[in-house]
């Protein structure tokens, strides 16, 4: 089994994302509403088990 790092540091209403390879991402938050800014997703926290998500953007491929 792998283990993978990752570490969100919170600065107020804005995360920032690592992992080992350094920066990942950042977001925002404000309230329920959560924004990501590398896939572009918004989440908004709903009353109870559960939340709304949009689609965002599918995941770039890397060149190989």
């Amino acid at each position: 089994m792998r283990f993978h790092l990752r570490k969100t540091l919170r600065l107020g209403p804005v995360r920032i994302h690592l992992t080992e390879r350094g920066f990942s991402s950042w977001g925002l938050q404000i309230g329920r509403w959560t924004w990501n800014a590398r896939s572009r997703r918004h989440t908004i926290d709903t009353p109870g088990p559960g939340y709304i998500r949009t689609p965002g953007r599918g995941r770039a491929k890397k060149p190989s």
